[in-house]
C-alpha cells in the first residue's frame, strides 16, 4: 500500500503496488487521479490492506476500507483484520450438519442448505437476483448478516435497503462498492466484506454471506490484470481472474469451535448463457447452485427459482427419509410436466392417457402455490416440510428433518 501526495485536487491518493519491475514498479490507484503529475511524493503505507470490524458496524454500510457512506457519523471498531486472508484449514474444518433455514420455501424443501455452505445464485439480468437476496436477508435464521454490493449502480445501494431488506439493517452489515469506484475497490471490497463475516465467525456466530455480484468481481480483476499485460484468455479474462475465486469462496465455511459463514454469490450470466466462464469456474467451487429462470419470472412466479437444473450437493446429508422421499417426487413431477408441456398447451394430450402425468396436472398449481411468496416464510422447519410431503405424496407424510 502506498500515499501518493501532491498538489492535484484529488490529493493524497492510495494506491497498491501490483507489479514490481527492473527499475521500478506499477501503482494501482483506488480513487481519481486526475491532478498528479510527475514529482509528487510517494510513501509507504504501513498498515496495509485491512478493514476495521467491531459489532459496531452492525445496521451500518461501509466502503471497502470501512468507513462509512451512510452519513451516520464515525464507527468504533474493535479491532483490525487483514482483507487477504487464507481460507480455513481443510482439518479444521466443521462437517456440514446443520439446517440453515432461509426462509424461501423453494430452497428450504427443495434444494435445503446448511451452516457453512456456499451456494451461488445464478441469473440474467433482471431476472430478480436482488428480490431474492432479500427474502434471504429477512427470512435467514442466521444470527448475522454481512452483505457485499460490488459494482452495483449508486442508486441501487439504497434502494436495496429500503426495499429488499424493508429498510431494516438489524444485525445487518452492508459493504458496497460501486460501479464507478476503481476496479481496486469492487475487487478489495469482496474482500473486505468477507473479513467482516469472518470476525463474527470468530465470535462463534452463524453468520450469512451474500455478495452480488460476482461477475462484477471478476470484471474488476479483469481490469487490473488485462493493464498489467496479463495475456487474455476465455472472453478476455485473464488466468488470475480464476485463481481469485477460490481464494474468495473458500473462505467461507464452518469451523471448529467457532460459528460458521454460509455464503451466497450472485452470478450475472450474460444472455442466460450457465456455460459463461465465470458461471461455470463458480459452479465448480461452490457447494451447489441455485439457477433462476427467466421464463418462471415472466410468468409472475417470485421468487423464479427452477428447480430442475439447481441443486445443493450437501441437502441430502441434512435431510430425513421423507423428506429425500418427496424431495425425489417433487423433481419427477417437474420433470414430467417440462417434458410434455407443449403437447398439454396445444391440447394435443388426452386425459386418462398416462396416470402419472395427470396426477402431475392436478398437483401442479398447488406446487406453484407453494413455491410463490413475496415475503419471508416463518414457519418452523418440520412443519414446512410436512407442508411440502402432502402436496407432492401425502401417503407418506410422517416428518422433516433430522435436524429441522
Amino acid at each position: 500500500m502506498v500515499r501518493v501526495e501532491g498538489g492535484g485536487y484529488n490529493s493524497p491518493v492510495l494506491g497498491m503496488v501490483t507489479a514490481i519491475e527492473e527499475n521500478g514498479f506499477i501503482v494501482t490507484p483506488f480513487g481519481f487521479v486526475e491532478g498528479l503529475k510527475t514529482g509528487d511524493a510517494i510513501y509507504r503505507e504501513e498498515r496495509g490492506m485491512g478493514i476495521g470490524v467491531g459489532k459496531a458496524m452492525l445496521g451500518r454500510a461501509l466502503n471497502p476500507f470501512g468507513e462509512p457512506i451512510d452519513g451516520k457519523g464515525a464507527i468504533a471498531f474493535s479491532e483490525w483484520r487483514p482483507m487477504l486472508r487464507a481460507p480455513i484449514e481443510p482439518m479444521k474444518r466443521e462437517p456440514i450438519r446443520e439446517i440453515l433455514q432461509t426462509g424461501v420455501r423453494a430452497i428450504d424443501s427443495f434444494l435445503t442448505i446448511g451452516k457453512g455452505q456456499k451456494t451461488g445464485i445464478f441469473a440474467g439480468s433482471g431476472v430478480g437476483k436482488s428480490t431474492l437476496m432479500g427474502l434471504l436477508a429477512r427470512g435467514s435464521s442466521a444470527q448475522i448478516k454481512v452483505i457485499a454490493l460490488i459494482g452495483e449502480r449508486g442508486r441501487e445501494i439504497p434502494e436495496f435497503i429500503e426495499e429488499s431488506l424493508g429498510g431494516d439493517l438489524t444485525n445487518t452489515a452492508i459493504v458496497a462498492a460501486t460501479s464507478d469506484d476503481s476496479p481496486l475497490m469492487r475487487k478489495f471490497g469482496a474482500f473486505a466484506a468477507m473479513s467482516a463475516a469472518e470476525y463474527f465467525k470468530d465470535q462463534g456466530y452463524d453468520v450469512l454471506f451474500m455478495m452480488d455480484s460476482v461477475t462484477r468481481f471478476a470484471m474488476a480483476q479483469r481490469e487490473i490484470g488485462l493493464a498489467l499485460g496479463e495475456p487474455p484468455t476465455s472472453k478476455g479474462y485473464p488466468p488470475s481472474v480464476f485463481s481469485l475465486l477460490p481464494q474468495l469462496m473458500e473462505r467461507a465455511g464452518a469451523e471448529r469451535g467457532k460459528g460458521s459463514v454460509t455464503a451466497f454469490f450472485t452470478v450475472l450470466v450474460e444472455g442466460d448463457d450457465m456455460n459463461d466462464p465465470i458461471a461455470d469456474q463458480a459452479r465448480s467451487i461452490l457447494d451447489g447452485h441455485i439457477i433462476l429462470n427467466r421464463r418462471l419470472s415472466d410468468q409472475g412466479l417470485y421468487p423464479p427459482i427452477d428447480i430442475l437444473p439447481s441443486a445443493s450437493r450437501l441437502m441430502y446429508n441434512l435431510i430425513g427419509d421423507d423428506h429425500r422421499s418427496a424431495s425425489r417426487a417433487a423433481r419427477r413431477i417437474l420433470s414430467l410436466l417440462r417434458d410434455n408441456e407443449t403437447l398439454v398447451r396445444i391440447g394435443a394430450y388426452a386425459p386418462g392417457s398416462d396416470k402419472e402425468l395427470d396426477s402431475a396436472l392436478k398437483i401442479k398449481p398447488f406446487l406453484e402455490q407453494f413455491t410463490s411468496q413475496d415475503k419471508p416464510d416463518k414457519k418452523a422447519f418440520n412443519d414446512l416440510i410436512a407442508e411440502m410431503i402432502a402436496i407432492v405424496c401425502p401417503d407418506k407424510l410422517k416428518g422433516g428433518a433430522k435436524n429441522g
